[in-house]
Parts: C-alpha cells; sequence; structure tokens
C-alpha cells in the first residue's frame, strides 16, 4: 500500500469540481504503464485466491483498472453505469455526493447468487457511490463481496468507511 511511485504520479487538482474540492486525478496513474501495472499487479495478489467470478467497474474511473483487473483474475466485468447508459434492463439507486445527487445503474442480469464479487472504483471519500452500488450488487444476493479503491482519502470528515458496517471488506492501494 502506499507505492512510491502511485503517489509520486498521482495529480491533485484544487477546486475541481467545484471550489473546495481538492481532485485527486488517476488519470495520470492511467497513462502511466508503471503505475498501471503496479496497481493491477497489487489488486491481483489482493484478490487471486478469494474466487472472484465479477468485478463491477463504477463509471467511470472504476473502469478502467476493474476491467484489467477482471481479465487479470479470469473474472468477468460488469459496469455500473450514470442512467440511462445501459441498454437492456438495469436497478438503478439513487445516493448523494460530496457535491450533490446523483444515480447508478447495473443490468439486471449481471450478477447471480453464485458470484462472489469485487467492487472497485477509483476514490473512497463519504462512500455514497460504492455504497449505493453495494446495495445494487447486495439485491442479487451473491456468495461475498469485496469492496476496493485505489485511493482512500483519510481528510477529517471524509471518512468513507463509516457508510459501511464493520463486517464489510473495504481495500485501498493509497491512503492520503
Amino acid at each position: 500500500m502506499n507505492n512510491p511511485v502511485l503517489l509520486q504520479n498521482l495529480r491533485n487538482i484544487p477546486d475541481f469540481p467545484i471550489k473546495g474540492i481538492q481532485f485527486k486525478d488517476v488519470s495520470t496513474l492511467f497513462k502511466n504503464p508503471e503505475c498501471l501495472r503496479i496497481m493491477v499487479e497489487e489488486l491481483y495478489e489482493m484478490f487471486k485466491d478469494k474466487g472472484i467470478t465479477k468485478v463491477v467497474g463504477i463509471e467511470s474511473r472504476g473502469f478502467v483498472v476493474g476491467a484489467a483487473l477482471a481479465l487479470r483474475l479470469g473474472a468477468g466485468f460488469v459496469m455500473c453505469r450514470k442512467p440511462r447508459k445501459l441498454p437492456a434492463d438495469t436497478r438503478k439507486a439513487t445516493y448523494m455526493k460530496e457535491y450533490g445527487e446523483d444515480t447508478i445503474e447495473i443490468h439486471s442480469d449481471a450478477i447471480s447468487e453464485d458470484d462472489v464479487v469485487l467492487l472497485h472504483d477509483d476514490l473512497l471519500a463519504t462512500g455514497g457511490s460504492m455504497k449505493a452500488a453495494y446495495g445494487l450488487v447486495k439485491e442479487f444476493n451473491p456468495r461475498k463481496v469485496y469492496l476496493n479503491f485505489i485511493i482512500e482519502l483519510t481528510i477529517e470528515g471524509l471518512n468513507g468507511r463509516a457508510a459501511f458496517d464493520n463486517e464489510t471488506e473495504i481495500s485501498t492501494l493509497i491512503k492520503i
């Protein structure tokens, strides 16, 4: 965790998307092949023995590493998207985030009760989007669900882990 190469390549953008937010730009990690390799390999090592059958990536930054990790794990990849982006029947959840309300959807046939699911996103701040995605995935009654983030913000007032019960397994690559 807190690999120095990842930390050195993570870009901070002040006042984005609104004043007062310190946006952690993971696109700098995605464009660097060494950083991308490090992230996928570190996550693979975390989850290779967990029996993951589906990786669910949350739009849109969760798609990048989530899809690469699914390939590496030999698992399927499921997109959790913004409204009206998925063509088939969906389930949806609305949630509050740091700077407004949002909704996410997942295909109604995306997950089965036999699946072991890894939910992946780029950032844990307040936990709103992941909690909504977690609730959607739990509706399918999979055997097990793990949560993972590239970055966890530990800034006072942003206790994203508090959005989940103590039995929810949460892992991150970087804590800042």
